[in-house]
């Protein structure tokens, strides 16, 4: 395989086919998804790629199907956020090693702008990417609809608010989870459950506030505005959340934080403020991100399970690429019990 001046050309699949001892066809099948290819066959061309080293040409293939076999991982978060924010790591990670296994790279966009939203929009239904795991979507943000009514393949992490009917979503039961959490709290004797809600533009925030009312309106308890702050999932707006629940509600003796980042923030206000967790306020944060861990008190937190969000993801993505409906999938979450309560 030796080209002019003795380097050494990339090997094709004639070689493959030769190599295999098979038709072009038959390699050409087997890289198209091994349809009507007996199980020998297939195993054949599979060992000779391994022998030749031979690597698909993805341009080229892309002329042929039309596919550029490639997905968006979109944010649509300032891009400070993204390396703050643990999850979206961990999500971006899963989601990764999950279509690896179908050998199709992810490629990351950050949008927090809209200038950078209405640029990432165009190239992605430019049709650089043949479908795109949505992240992190506001009320009000144009994106999803703009990718649904350009008819992009795509899946929301979360219920997407306004269109969700017609977006395919994969989300923990934020609702359910919260619920978890401030049971628990109020079964430690707690009465006094303050909460730093997620926005509220947000189906997360949405969605883990009215769990925390539903759960008090159920132990008979008033709702109480003073109890309520919210902030935006990042580790200052805990910290400033609860230095207003102090302010407001100086009896509070419980906290239900919308995330882990934020409630590290809340203990540190606790912390300055001469309250002890948990003995004088118990706190309970939402995900068991790495950062649960990182606290002190470590957290009592909700369990996101993010591996199998990120494979539901992939999976629903993969499948409505390949002609499915949209579909929607809510895992369930879990009470994880640490230090701080």
């Amino acid at each position: 395989m030796n080209g002019a001046g003795g380097r050494r050309r990339p090997p094709t699949i004639h070689d493959v086919a030769r190599e295999a001892g098979v038709s072009r066809g038959t390699v050409s099948r087997v890289l198209n998804g091994g349809h009507y290819v007996s199980p020998a066959a297939q195993e054949a061309v599979n060992a000779a790629i391994r022998r030749t080293g031979y690597v698909v040409n993805r341009h080229a293939r892309s002329l042929i199907t039309g596919r550029s076999d490639s997905i968006g991982f979109l944010l649509t978060e300032p891009q400070e956020r993204f390396f703050e924010d643990p999850n979206f790591n961990v999500l971006l990670r899963g989601c990764t090693q999950a279509l690896a296994a179908h050998d199709i790279p992810l490629l990351l966009m950050l949008a927090g702008t809209e200038d950078e939203r209405r640029r990432i929009t165009r190239y992605i239904t430019a049709g650089h990417v043949d479908g795109v795991l949505l992240v992190s979507s506001h009320s009000g943000d144009p994106v999803a609809e703009r990718l649904r009514e350009a008819g992009v393949p795509l899946v929301a992490c979360g219920k997407p608010i306004g269109v969700a009917s017609k977006v395919s979503y994969v989300a923990a039961d934020d609702r359910d989870g919260a619920r978890d959490m401030v049971r628990h709290l109020l079964s430690l004797g707690r009465r006094r459950v303050g909460t730093v809600t997620g926005p509220l533009d947000t189906p997360g925030g949405v969605e883990r506030l009215a769990g925390y009312q539903e759960v008090l309106a159920e132990a008979g308890l008033e709702f109480d505005e003073r109890l309520v702050v919210s902030g935006d999932y990042s580790r200052a707006s805990g910290e400033a959340g609860a230095e207003r629940l102090l302010a407001q509600a100086p009896d509070i003796d419980a906290v239900f934080v919308a995330s882990d980042l934020m409630a590290q923030g809340v203990l540190t206000a606790l912390q300055r403020a001469g309250r002890r967790v948990p003995q004088d306020v118990a706190v309970g944060g939402f995900d068991d991100s790495p950062a649960a861990v990182a606290s002190s008190p470590e957290l009592t937190t909700i369990r996101q399970p993010w591996d199998r969000i990120s494979n539901e993801m992939v999976r629903v993505l993969l499948a409505q690429i390949g002609g499915e409906d949209p579909a929607a999938v809510i895992l369930p979450t879990e009470l994880v019990k640490r230090e701080s309560t």
